[in-house]
């Protein structure tokens, strides 16, 4: 036994035997001690799991709770789609992990592209084959000034070619300000192309196609397409001989619409501007051509109808035929999208008179519509592997074969009312 060890046991000795209370005090203190150590080691617990619980944001004057580390919490979107939303604390980093297809997780891909892409990409491309056509125009005027039956055929359609650039392409795009950045040129070129060239109402336009039709896609009684449908008509009498009519309905139709309405102000600034656009073409063409002034009429009426009849159709094939929905059950954006719209195969007339969104980018453009025809088409391969990935269709038919549909099934399709054919719930 060494010295220290025997002192100690000695001075033990001494303090039991001198004081018996010392016992109780040293294991006084000790309990006190193991006590307060316990304390500790629960606080730096309760310390480690307050790191990791959620913490809370300020944003908007509301609080939003984020989930735990590594786990997967459900979360919807303001477009009513579900989405799982993973923190990753390596790095800080927030990461995505979606079971549903989501709008706004499609968005950000499709945002991601326009950012890149050039103005080129964006407006330059669209703005060049608009300027195209227009050049088309003249020349198609200036052939009207030869002798011969044949160019003047040519002449006359070009100047048809034109305006269905016009009606679809040009006006379809600045009804949905996806021409330029600028609020104000894209005000301009929304009434430049609508109501001075087109002959329509910007207001007609808007308040139908973009109010209605684009929100409420196949929905019964708002964009159901219904407006499209003349069940009094035959078959073969509506697909190819009725379209022949619309250079005389539709500017009666954008103007009824404005005194329906009673906007009787829009009605006047409207007349402004159509009938000095459709009283400049019928100068130009009489000063190039030498034509009378109803032989002009008549020639300005012929032309327009020449791109009438595949314009009927576009607007019927890429919609009636598909799922329709009540307007209390409607699915998400997505979905509706999806299911509610069709594209159709390349086409190189269409696709460059009309305009890629409304031919083989339908899907697309309803998608997203503020983006121009050339990158709705940039776009396209995204959006269908996003679809398909997700279990989503994505309707593709080419014209023919919808034409060959529509003329079988047309009592179905345009005669009776369309069926509600799918419920949210149901899917």
């Amino acid at each position: 036994m060494t010295q220290p060890t025997g002192l100690a046991i000695c001075y033990g000795s001494l303090l039991l035997e001198n004081n018996k209370t010392g016992t109780a005090e040293l294991i006084s203190v000790s309990s006190q001690v193991a006590s307060f150590s316990v304390r500790i080691l629960a606080c730096l617990q309760y310390l480690h799991l307050f790191l990791k619980l959620p913490k809370m944001k300020q944003r908007n004057g509301k609080k939003v709770q984020q989930e735990l580390v590594g786990k997967m919490l459900p979360k919807k979107d303001q477009n009513g789609d579900l989405i799982s939303k993973t923190l990753v604390d390596s790095g800080g980093k927030t990461s995505f992990s979606r079971k549903d297809p989501s709008m706004v997780h499609l968005s950000e891909k499709i945002k991601a592209i326009s950012q890149e892409s050039s103005w080129w990409d964006l407006y330059g491309l669209d703005w060049t084959v608009i300027i195209a056509w227009e050049l088309l125009f003249f020349i198609g005027v200036w052939l009207l000034s030869f002798p011969s039956q044949a160019l003047f055929l040519c002449g006359m359609l070009l100047i048809g070619l034109n305006y269905g650039m016009i009606k679809t392409k040009a006006s379809h795009l600045a009804a949905h300000n996806a021409l330029c950045r600028s609020k104000s040129w894209a005000k301009f070129w929304k009434y430049f192309f609508i109501e001075f060239q087109g002959g329509f109402s910007v207001d007609a336009a808007c308040d139908i196609h973009i109010k209605v039709h684009h929100p409420y896609t196949n929905i019964l009684g708002l964009g159901d397409s219904s407006t499209w449908r003349a069940p009094f008509l035959p078959c073969y009498v509506y697909m190819f001989f009725a379209p022949l009519v619309l250079p005389l309905v539709t500017p009666v139709v954008g103007l009824g619409y404005l005194v329906q309405e009673k906007r009787f102000v829009r009605l006047m600034e409207c007349l402004c501007l159509t009938v000095p656009g459709f009283v400049a073409q019928m100068l130009v063409i009489m000063y190039s051509s030498g034509l009378s002034a109803l032989r002009t009429l008549l020639l300005i009426l012929a032309s327009r109808s020449v791109m009438e009849i595949p314009y009927l159709h576009i607007n019927i094939f890429q919609h009636i035929g598909l799922p329709m929905y009540d307007a209390k059950d409607k699915p998400p954006r997505i979905r509706l999208m999806a299911t509610g719209a069709l594209n159709l195969t390349r086409n190189w007339l269409l696709d460059w008179n009309f305009g890629h969104s409304l031919i083989n980018c339908h899907t697309e453009h309803h998608l997203f519509p503020q983006l121009s025809d050339n990158m709705c088409l940039k776009v396209k391969p995204v959006v269908r592997d996003y679809l398909l990935k997700y279990g989503l269709p994505y309707n593709e038919k080419d014209y023919s074969e919808r034409l060959r549909y529509f003329i079988a099934n047309y009592t179905d399709l345009m005669v009776k009312l369309p069926p509600v054919t799918e419920f949210a719930g149901l899917q």
